[in-house]
């Protein structure tokens, strides 16, 4: 990447190379929330210049595989049933899967630690207001917003929604995205960038670890519903309603 636009979109960099992702958020640029925002706004609320981006950008794909972009093209452009059930199996499990173990995991870590580390009480309670937010979160998506989203995709004529319009429960994701995304900046706050102390033990390390990795995980999971899914919906559904009067 020689050149990097600052008009461009936060969000299509990670599109385009999903592997970018790590870059983005290592310089604590939000590119799902918040993935509508351009490059210099991104920037400028990271505060960091445009040139330390692009930079990080050039080392970036200049040593990571060029199979990648191959990643990129498999999600970015599945039809909207495809990518639901993608986004399902994948993070969806992954999340699902991690979220019990790094419960108890934080437990046992408070009640070794705690008492040395007062911050853990408040990782601790992080952690599970946001394990309550996407158990909720996760759950309202299978249950009701992703068969109406398969359902859209399969429709010749306009469907009939209980909600009306998908806008409104997409809205609505939209909002419990912004609360998982405070957490999580929340939990990175409180950790010192899930950095572990000198006196940490495994079980501490493995936490702070699997903090991050989750981080990273719902990252581009949020993306892939903000940026590239619910958009996707609402452009098919705007499809069907002209095609039909």
């Amino acid at each position: 990447m020689s050149t990097l636009d600052p008009d461009t979109v936060v969000s299509s960099l990670v599109t385009e190379r999903p592997s970018r992702a790590t870059v983005l958020d290592a310089l604590g640029i939000d590119y799902c929330c918040n993935g509508h925002r351009t490059v210099v706004q991104a920037c400028a609320s990271a505060g960091i210049g445009v040139a330390e981006l692009r930079d990080a950008l050039q080392n970036h794909d200049a040593s990571s595989d060029e199979a990648d972009t191959e990643v990129s093209a498999a999600w970015a452009t599945m039809r909207i049933g495809e990518l639901t059930d993608h986004i399902e199996g994948v993070h969806h499990t992954y999340t699902h899967e991690t979220m019990p173990r790094l419960g108890s995991l934080a437990d046992k870590v408070v009640g070794v630690h705690g008492d040395r580390h007062p911050e853990l009480s408040e990782i601790q309670g992080a952690y599970q207001a946001l394990r309550s937010e996407l158990e909720s979160h996760l759950m309202k998506e299978e249950r009701v917003l992703f068969p109406m989203c398969r359902e859209l995709d399969s429709a010749e004529g306009t469907p009939e929604f209980h909600c009306g319009t998908l806008q409104n429960p997409i809205r609505v994701m939209g909002q419990e995205h912004d609360v998982a995304g405070e957490l999580l900046a929340r939990l990175r706050r409180l950790s010192s960038d899930y950095t572990p102390p000198d006196d940490a033990c495994e079980s501490y390390r493995a936490l702070y670890a699997g903090l991050e990795e989750l981080e990273a995980d719902l990252h581009l999971h949020i993306h892939k519903e903000s940026n590239v899914l619910f958009p996707a919906v609402l452009a098919r559904e705007a499809e069907l309603a002209d095609a039909t009067g």
